[in-house]
């Protein structure tokens, strides 16, 4: 059984929980309204579900929920975030208001944000600065959850990394994917449901194959593509660690549980200005090949399925859990 409710309720419901954990308003608004986004996406693995954690980790120290983000100018075209050990979505907030004047006037420029968490749906970020009429690539790293090849011992986190594109009503297109077959919490889901893991998504500690959730969570995730996933997710933790100077993921606390401390995982964001190198050609050629894609029977670009599942949500309401609904309810009168 699932209730209807507007993308304004869960913002409102989502704040008052997390204040009611010790999160300044500051730092909760920006998380509510990604939360919002995710569920009108329906992205439910990075909704709702994820609040009884984010409130948790603020009250047992994990995120520092009254964190103020601090900006610098390392370089020209270079913006740099300290997240201060608390929410990414604030930081990314204030990055932006650096990053998309400073891409516009140089043509491209960069951001970098240190002593981070987890940052939510990577392609929303990037889709704001598609919006904005830039291209957006984004990277963030994640608890280390990815053995190498061969290997059983994880190495690198799941790792998104993705891609928004501009055109001329707003964003074109999102590429979002993570260096895994699927994200970490879509296993974390299934988990709590008590639900087998689907073949193809986790190995257990030995690096075999298994559909036991206990196996599955004792274990690592499956890389996308085999040993390309792992490329892809060791290109991830360069950007995103490495570049920012933020903890590689053999090193951060895990995004899940109390224990541990701040994870200090990092994001790192290109911004371009497109007719600052495509001679003015970019919006022609995106036009070509997203028609080339939309042109074919059953084929779709992208962020489509996003795109229409979050037009149905403001139309028709989003659905929830009744039951996690009034677990943060709760929580936001605790």
């Amino acid at each position: 059984m699932t209730v209807t409710v507007t993308a304004a309720e869960i913002e409102a419901l989502v704040v008052a929980a997390l204040v009611a954990a010790g999160a300044s308003m500051g730092n909760a608004a920006p998380v509510a309204r990604a939360v919002a986004q995710a569920e009108r996406d329906g992205l439910a693995s990075h909704g709702l579900m994820y609040v009884p954690t984010y409130c948790g980790h603020v009250r047992c120290g994990k995120v520092d929920g009254a964190a103020i983000p601090t900006i610098s100018r390392p370089r020209a075209g270079v913006v740099a975030v300290d997240a201060g050990t608390g929410f990414a979505h604030p930081a990314i907030e204030l990055g932006f208001s650096a990053l998309v004047p400073a891409a516009r006037e140089a043509g491209i420029a960069c951001l970098a944000i240190s002593r981070s968490y987890n940052c939510g749906v990577l392609g929303h970020h990037v889709e704001r600065l598609a919006e904005a009429g830039l291209l957006g690539l984004g990277f963030t790293n994640a608890p280390a959850s990815i053995a190498p090849v061969g290997g059983a011992r994880p190495v690198v986190g799941t790792n998104p990394l993705a891609l928004g594109v501009p055109g001329p009503n707003g964003t074109t297109l999102v590429i979002d994917q993570s260096a895994s077959v699927v994200a970490r919490s879509e296993l974390i889901k299934r988990v709590r449901r008590g639900e087998p893991v689907p073949e193809g998504w986790a190995l257990d500690a030995q690096g075999r194959p298994t559909i036991d959730p206990a196996s599955a969570m004792a274990g690592t995730m499956a890389p996308s593509g085999g040993y390309k996933g792992v490329g892809l997710g060791l290109l991830t933790e360069i950007m995103a660690a490495a570049l920012t100077g933020a903890t590689l993921g053999i090193d951060a606390a895990p995004f899940s549980g109390d224990a541990g401390g701040p994870p200090r995982t990092g994001q790192f964001f290109i911004a371009v200005a497109p007719d600052a190198t495509s001679g003015g050609l970019f919006a022609e050629r995106i036009a070509a090949l997203a028609a080339a894609v939309t042109g074919q029977p059953g084929a779709r670009l992208p962020g489509s399925r996003r795109a229409a599942a979050r037009a149905l949500s403001d139309r028709d309401g989003i659905k929830a859990d009744p039951g996690l609904l009034a677990q943060i309810r709760a929580l936001a009168t605790a």
